[in-house]
């Protein structure tokens, strides 16, 4: 690999840290317009990388919606999910590639709005993610190898973030 695709190759492996600011909604929920009392970036990226269960919710080509729960892996800035391109959520991304992350709590909520792309990993990449699933998913038995990922790996490229433990003192959102 030359010297200018690698240095594409590590620009894209990680997303510059996004703006912080308030989320928008109606005056009466009470949201600060203060920007103290917002919560660090890293609340977020911790629980994207603890989850164990994500929701993702598309859309499928007529409008309808679709949600549905996986497994995935929050890695250098983008959360990662495998599957094939047939199931539901493949063929809606394929049609329509925007996207929401939900994670499971409705006290500690983190909402991920952005792009989900169908990739294929380089071979560096395939051992990380297979390295990063084993460790977080061994008591289930899942240990994917890095052949694993020659196809049927989507990456998550994130748009917004909003996030809040205490609503809606600390609501924040970060935009990218």
């Amino acid at each position: 690999m030359i010297q200018a695709e690698k240095q594409i190759v590590a620009a894209e492996r990680t997303q510059a840290e996004p703006r912080a600011g308030r989320p928008v909604m109606p005056t009466d929920y009470g949201v600060p317009a203060s920007e103290e009392g917002l919560l660090p970036w890293r609340h977020a990226t911790e629980r994207l990388s603890e989850a164990m269960n994500y929701w993702i919710g598309t859309c499928r080509p007529d409008g309808r919606p679709h949600v549905s729960p996986i497994w995935g892996v929050w890695l250098d800035g983008f959360l990662f999910f495998d599957g094939s391109p047939e199931t539901r959520r493949g063929k809606n991304i394929a049609s329509n590639p925007n996207i929401t992350v939900n994670l499971e709590s409705g006290s500690d909520v983190v909402i991920l709005e952005g792009i989900a792309e169908d990739i294929t990993p380089d071979l560096d990449l395939r051992t990380r993610l297979s390295q990063v699933y084993t460790a977080k998913y061994a008591d289930s038995g899942y240990s994917p190898g890095p052949e694993t990922w020659e196809q049927g790996i989507y990456r998550v490229r994130p748009r917004r973030v909003l996030a809040w433990t205490t609503f809606p003192t600390d609501c924040t959102r970060w935009e990218f």
